[in-house]
Formats: structure tokens, sequence, C-alpha cells
């Protein structure tokens, strides 16, 4: 091994050095956004599948006695999507903290939670339903990450461990408050329907609110994944990094198999089905709105593991693709709407409203068909965005998209 010295050698080492941890930002970085654009591809075969399928409207947790296999497990790929998204969320609050103040990182979440919740009143909502004015607004996930990244500005500032303490609390004991069911009249209706309750609140005049994504659990879950940042810290062994989410994904799935197969809290029971495949989709069943205990433990569990794959190989050619969709996330997923929208507005003006109140395919296959379709050109706009947004650092709004 050569010794290099003197100033010449300094320089060189520190070169060296800068240049390991470029590269280790480069493969954390890489990583968080890839394991996003997977979630960002997932998503768009669930919204498709909503597309093409809204006369097989599935039920929450889904039914496993009247529902086709195929639909069951086109469905249960979206599941990843909100827990993975909202866990990434928090990790990547804490990372933009490590070059900001507490204070800048509060103020950061509070106006970016803001904006998400501006989007999904209108934008989003537009896209959905095609009304303005709206008669209804639906608070669904872009809401649950607005609130929930409000709710952690003020949390960041607590100590890490209570960070933890508090998130394992509310993801491990929200399901004991499932037997409180409030109803409209009763006092703090709206309050729990907002946290914990899917419900529909009245708000005046012919509009009305429908709580679809309760927050208090993806608040848990935006605290632990803000939590987990220290492990991605600047210079940190992507070694240990590595050991450390292989762990906490393990343990998680090994968690819910073991509490689903008690049969005995975190979820609604599960029955035998009247075959194999039919018994593992019972198993596998679980109740999204709001998550429950186990239907986080197998979705961020996934997420974990998942991210410590893509780490690893952080170099295969997929990547970049994936890191992509990941770089531009609010873009794509307005993006996204707007295109499955103006779709489907063309196939009823061309072929009807051929099953009965909607459009719709016969054939779970002609969803995936579409997804592929799709990809590339969603994948064009959506790399010019994330281009635009790492050249324009000067243009302040691009940050929240």
């Amino acid at each position: 091994m050569t010794i290099i010295t003197g100033m010449d050698g300094q320089t060189k080492a520190a070169g060296v050095g800068r240049t390991l941890a470029a590269a280790k930002a480069h493969s954390r970085l890489v990583a968080i956004d890839a394991l996003r654009g997977l979630v960002m591809v997932f998503m768009l075969v669930d919204h498709v599948r909503e597309t093409w399928f809204l006369h097989m409207q599935v039920t929450d947790p889904v039914d496993t006695t009247t529902t086709d296999p195929a639909l069951f497990f086109t469905r249960l790929l979206s599941t990843f999507c909100a827990p993975t998204f909202v866990a990434l969320t928090g990790l990547s609050a804490w990372l933009y903290g490590q070059s900001h103040s507490k204070a800048e990182t509060s103020m950061f979440l509070l106006k970016r939670g803001l904006f998400l919740i501006f989007l999904e009143l209108t934008f989003v909502g537009f896209a959905w339903s095609a009304q303005f004015p709206p008669q209804t607004f639906w608070l669904q996930v872009i809401w649950a990450i607005g609130i929930s990244m409000i709710v952690l500005a003020g949390l960041l500032h607590l100590p890490r461990m209570a960070q933890v303490a508090l998130g394992l609390i509310i993801v491990l004991g929200h399901n004991l408050l499932d037997p409180i069911q409030l109803a409209p009249g009763d006092a703090f209706y709206e309050i729990w329907a907002v946290l914990h309750q899917r419900s529909v609140i009245q708000l005046g005049g012919g509009l009305i609110a429908k709580t679809t994504y309760p927050i208090l659990p993806w608040i848990g879950v935006i605290l632990l994944g803000y939590a987990s940042g220290p492990w991605f810290s600047k210079g940190s062994d992507a070694m240990v990094r590595r050991r450390h989410l292989i762990l906490t994904g393990s343990i998680m799935l090994v968690g819910f198999v073991v509490i689903r197969a008690l049969n005995v809290y975190g979820d609604k029971p599960w029955v035998p089905g009247v075959d194999t495949l039919h018994s593992v989709m019972a198993f596998l069943s679980l109740t999204k709105y709001p998550p429950s205990l186990l239907f986080l433990l197998p979705t961020v569990g996934t997420g974990v593991l998942l991210l410590a794959l893509f780490e690893k190989y952080q170099d295969s050619k997929v990547m970049p693709f994936l890191a992509m969709f990941g770089g531009a996330p609010m873009f794509f997923y307005l993006l996204h709407l707007y295109v499955l929208k103006a779709l489907y507005l063309i196939a009823v003006a061309l072929y009807g409203l051929n099953k009965g109140q909607f459009f719709g395919v016969d054939n779970v296959s002609t969803v995936w068909i579409w997804v592929a379709i799709l990809l590339v050109p969603l994948y064009l706009p959506t790399r010019w965005f994330a281009g635009l947004k790492q050249r324009r650092r000067d243009i302040w709004w691009l940050k929240y998209l």
C-alpha cells in the first residue's frame, strides 16, 4: 500500500474522501427515490384498475368470497403504496433537516402540508370527479400526507426516543380505539371522523366531506419514518444501515404472521376459505381505512426490506428508471390522474356506459396492458419535470411538487 504524504497527498486524500462521501450519499438517495418510484408504479396499477373496473369495486377489507383472485392480488399490490410513501415522507423530512435548522424544517413541513391539502381539495378532487364546484370533498391519501406533515412539523422537536415511542404507541395501539364509533350529532364526531373513523361529515349547503383516510395511524407511520433518519445520515455505514433495515423489516413480517395467525388483535378476524388459495387471500385481506396494525406491518416491512435491496443494487439499470418517477412524485401523481380521467371520458364518448353506470372492461389483464402502455408516455414528462427541479432551484415553488 502506498502512503501519500505532503500537501499534494492531502489534497488527493481529501478528494478521495469527498468522492467516497458523494458515492455513499448517491447510494442511499437513489435507493429512496427508486423505492418511491416503485410505489408510484404500483399506484398507477391501482388507479388504472379503478378507472376500468369501477363496476367491480372492492370492499375494505376485500371480501375474498366474492372477489376474483386476479382482481384481489392486483388490488393487494397497491396496498404497499400509501404506507411506504408516508414512511418515506418522514425519512425525507429528516434528510431535509440535515441541511436546514429545525425551525426551517418545521416551516417547510407546515407549508408543504397545507399545499398538499389544497391540492387534494382542488386539483386532485377534480381529477377524480370532474365536477366543479364539487359536491363531495374526498379526504384521501394526499390529505392524509398533508395533515401528517403538519403534525410532524411540531413532533420533530421531540427527542428521537420520544418520537420512536409515540410512533410505536400509535401504530401498535390504535386498533384498541376501534370500538369507539361516533354518530353525527355526537360530541367530537367530526374530529373523530378525521382521526380514526371513516365517515361522512356534513359541511352545509349540500356539501359533504368523506374521510377516506383517517389520519391517526398515518401520523404514527410518518413519525417512525422520521425517527429512522439517523440510519441514513451523511457518512453512515451502508452495511450497518442495511442490517438495520433487514432486521426491522424481518421483525415486522414475522410479527404480522404471528399476530395474524393468533387472530385476536390488529384487524378484523379472518376465516379460512374454501381452498388453499382463498385461505391465503383471507389471511392477506386487511383493513386499509384506517390502516390496521396488521395492514401496516407487512406493507411497511416489505418497503423496508426493498429499501435495503435497492441500496445494495443501486447500480442496476432499472434503478434510474424507478428513481425518475420517485424524483417528481407529486407531478407524476397529478399527471397520471388527469391522463386516466381523459382516457375514461374518451372511452365513454366512444363506447358509452357499457357496465351500468360505468364504462369498464371484463378482464383484469386489460389493467396490466394499460399500465405497460402508459409507463413510457408518463415517464417522459416526469423525467423532464424532475430535471427542471434539479436545474431551477431558484424557483421556490418547484420544491413543493
